[in-house]
């Protein structure tokens, strides 16, 4: 007997000559039996579900209780199928033949009470799917599940540890989750967003999918909710599309860091710290030298705080490479953003 594997569910077998009898058979009592083979073979794996062949970590901080999730795979905007968090709930990475509901629903589950492993349990129980799919999450307590179902493309395999776990699919090599594992666990006291993409690069060093990469995403929450949503991701950085994602994504988490510098000087300037301040906005150039905007509004604080001598330079410089920064200077005094006196400010405008 010849066999056809199905595409559409990975792992089945139709009979060839099976299939090609039922379609042409005229004995309707065959009918009904065929729609009913169909429709099982529906419920392992719906063409609507996308594939996201790749290495993940679903982890948390033990010291600030912050969790975090971080994929990377060659597939188009993997993070918006694997990777979701909640502050004060969870991590969820679910991903091979990705069922894309267990990140919302794996999330609800853990909010009413139920450990990480119930909540695996749970979302695979009744999943025609199950022997395709890779699932991890971590609760709030730092309880961690991980399932790899027995037809998942190899190299697949996942690695638990205290505080994390690793899953990995479609690898070059078998070892990508323990390059990944090593990489996060000797990492320790760095902070929890940074030992996840080092432990992404290790994966790749490894071998990492056998495809090669696309792209990548990174998450980290609050261990406990602060009640504000809109406001309860540390880190959601996301690059879709990119011949050298990992590098991106490190590109990015070094962006975030000098912008929270930027933030940090701002809160400072509220306090009148302006030492605390300009160590922040230095920190955050030191980072990022080229961001005119982080140039500008150091010197804008500069001219605010009397220490219009220092300003001076920096605004020229920035002028010079666009003049556009000179005309919005121009209008910062009527939103009381620039509060120099009117001889400052030609003094400025003169540059």
């Amino acid at each position: 007997m010849n066999f056809v594997i199905s595409r559409t569910c990975p792992g089945n077998f139709i009979p060839h000559n099976l299939k090609y009898k039922l379609m042409h058979m005229k004995n309707l009592f065959l009918i009904p039996s065929f729609f009913i083979m169909a429709q099982a073979f529906a419920q392992g794996y719906k063409t609507s579900e996308p594939f996201a062949h790749t290495y993940s970590i679903v982890c948390r901080d033990e010291a600030t209780g912050d969790m975090g999730v971080a994929v990377q795979s060659h597939w188009f905007s993997v993070g918006t199928a694997v990777s979701w968090a909640e502050a004060g709930v969870g991590a969820v990475a679910t991903q091979s033949f990705v069922n894309k509901s267990f990140g919302i629903l794996g999330l609800r589950l853990l909010r009413t009470g139920l450990t990480a492993q119930q909540v695996v349990d749970s979302l695979l129980k009744d999943d025609g799917g199950r022997e395709v799919r890779q699932l991890a999450i971590i609760d709030s307590k730092g309880n961690v599940a991980t399932h790899t179902g027995k037809n998942c493309i190899d190299h697949a395999n996942h690695i638990k540890g205290e505080n994390f776990s690793v899953q990995s699919n479609m690898m070059l090599t078998s070892s990508v989750s323990k390059a990944m594992a090593d990489a996060f666990q000797k990492s320790s006291s760095k902070p929890l967003a940074e030992r996840m993409i080092i432990s992404l690069e290790a994966a790749q060093k490894a071998g990492g999918d056998i495809r090669g990469q696309q792209s990548a995403a990174l998450i980290v929450v609050p261990g406990k909710s602060l009640g504000k949503p809109w406001d309860a991701r540390t880190v959601d950085l996301r690059v879709d599309d990119n011949a050298t994602p990992l590098k991106e994504l490190r590109r990015l988490y070094t962006v975030h860091i000098a912008y929270q510098h930027m933030n940090n000087g701002d809160l400072a300037v509220e306090k009148n710290d302006m030492v605390t301040a300009m160590n922040e906005y230095n920190a955050a150039m030191k980072l990022f030298p080229n961001n005119l905007e982080m140039q500008y509004w150091t010197a804008i604080t500069l001219a605010n705080n009397k220490q219009l001598a220092k300003a001076m330079p920096i605004l020229k410089n920035i002028f010079n490479k666009d003049v556009k920064w000179k005309e919005l200077t121009r209008r910062l005094p009527k939103v009381n953003l620039l509060t120099v006196s009117e001889t400052d400010l030609k003094k400025i405008l003169s540059l």
